[in-house]
């Protein structure tokens, strides 16, 4: 007899889907899945040889779950639980206590922007209320740059303070922070974070084991196949390099004016290129997964701590970085006062307004856009998950922007997969590029119009 398919394979990844988190593995009761890496260089849960139980628990912890039963919570719901003490709600950044823009001043060097995160870590540590951090850093495994790894002491908190834009799981990391002795703070972006608050209202001892989450607030996860490019642009081996470092500082300059570095191993030298150099790798969607374009979470809003960068004047223009900063709950708000009192953080509070116009593009796309782009997904026979956003009629020019950005990510993938070559990728993506830069400064010349008309975008 056939065995049964586990949900979470039949519909999450085989609707393109899986963010290759890993919740469902730890919580398969008949260990059925694994996360492996797919031909288009993302980590997606697998079967393996173990028989599928068929109880379903697997889906109910995956983050974009296409088809949730009646018990099902969204974002909203869970904050209801895990985050009730905030006392403000805005329909865009979720629950929360304040919002604040700033750095630490013993971090911020050797972070990706603000060094915030290091910070919370280190006086979580202090105060006794961890006992380990778990978060991306160096990987051991050869397929792999960096993995989710777990740190005990906070003299070692250096090894993690950066940003690493490639693929991670949890997969083994929640299995393993069952075993640990003690409490641990966990970081991640939205859809992880969704994930775990998922699996800790499923599971009592991952709900007392796991004290604080820092969210990371988030551009879209992209594939490995991205690091590879970058580090072929920069000039090294791309079968042979090391060490990618995505947010390589330029403090004399503007925050935005950051590199992309790695290690040639042939050589033993380091190379570098300035993302300015390569173009548009955010809003054109290159090599991002399809999962996140049907995400509505732009904050991290199940985090107690949420974390990203100020795009904003004056702090964007600051080249050492500053982060966007919003405390949810008590223990986040009381360390960054003690931080600020201490001189240890240099902060500021900013707005609602001044907090969404540092993400603006975010909610442009993912908001805004995701009536459109689920539409065309639709169209195509794929299920996706339910959404909390409003259904938004954009106008035809904004419509073909997100079906331009949708077609060039796909085709990113599959360039990439098939030459492998950033000067054959660039050639091969040239037209495509174009057409959606086109599409972009058209749209913006006609809101642009249309504000200085008075008349609706």
């Amino acid at each position: 007899m056939e065995s049964m398919k586990p949900l979470v394979l039949s519909k999450v990844v085989e609707n393109d889907l899986c963010i290759g988190c890993g919740a469902c593995v730890q919580t398969c009761p008949s260990k059925a899945l694994n996360v492996d890496w797919n031909s288009y260089g993302f980590l997606i849960a697998t079967s393996n040889e173990n028989q599928c139980d068929e109880g379903g628990s697997c889906i109910e912890v995956c983050p974009f779950n296409p088809e949730p039963g009646p018990g099902y919570k969204n974002e909203d719901g869970l904050a209801a639980d895990f985050l009730a003490e905030a006392p403000n709600y805005h329909l865009q950044m979720g629950r929360y206590h304040a919002l604040y823009v700033g750095y630490s001043h013993k971090h911020r060097v050797t972070s990706s922007s603000g060094g915030v995160a290091t910070f919370v870590y280190e006086k979580l540590f202090d105060k006794g209320l961890i006992d380990h951090v778990v978060t991306v850093g160096e990987s051991k495994p050869s397929n792999a740059h960096y993995q989710y790894k777990i740190v005990s002491n906070k003299n070692d908190l250096l090894s993690i303070s950066k940003t690493r834009y490639h693929p991670v799981t949890l997969a083994t990391a929640l299995q393993e922070i069952k075993q640990l002795e003690g409490r641990v703070a966990i970081s991640g972006i939205a859809c992880f974070i969704k994930a775990i608050r998922l699996a800790q209202d499923k599971d009592p001892v991952l709900k007392d084991k796991i004290a604080f989450l820092v969210g990371i607030i988030c551009g879209g996860v992209k594939s490995k196949f991205f690091t590879d490019y970058l580090a072929g642009r920069a000039g090294a081996t791309l079968d042979d390099f090391s060490n990618p470092e995505y947010r390589v500082k330029e403090p004399s300059s503007t925050a935005i004016d950051y590199g992309f570095s790695c290690t040639d191993n042939p050589s033993k030298t380091t190379k570098l290129i300035k993302m300015r150099e390569v173009g548009d790798m955010w809003g054109s969607g290159l090599f991002k997964a399809n999962a996140c374009d049907f995400c509505d979470d732009v904050t991290t809003e199940l985090a107690d701590i949420s974390l990203g960068d100020a795009w904003l004047k004056p702090y964007n223009q600051d080249g050492s970085g500053h982060n966007v900063i919003i405390s949810r709950s008590n223990i986040a708000d009381q360390i960054l006062h003690d931080g600020l009192k201490s001189g240890e953080l240099d902060l500021e509070y900013l707005s609602q307004e001044q907090f969404l116009a540092s993400q603006q593009g975010s909610f442009n796309h993912r908001h805004d856009g995701m009536s459109t782009r689920l539409a065309l997904v639709k169209g195509d026979g794929y299920v996706v998950p339910p959404k909390r956003i409003e259904k938004i009629d954009l106008p035809i020019y904004l419509k073909l922007v997100q079906r331009l950005r949708r077609h060039t990510r796909s085709r990113s993938l599959e360039v990439w997969a098939e030459y492998k070559d950033p000067v054959e990728f660039d050639r091969r993506m040239k037209v495509e590029l174009l057409k959606l830069k086109l599409a972009t400064r058209l749209s913006h010349a006609v809101r642009k119009a249309k504000k200085v008309s008075g008349t609706k975008p």
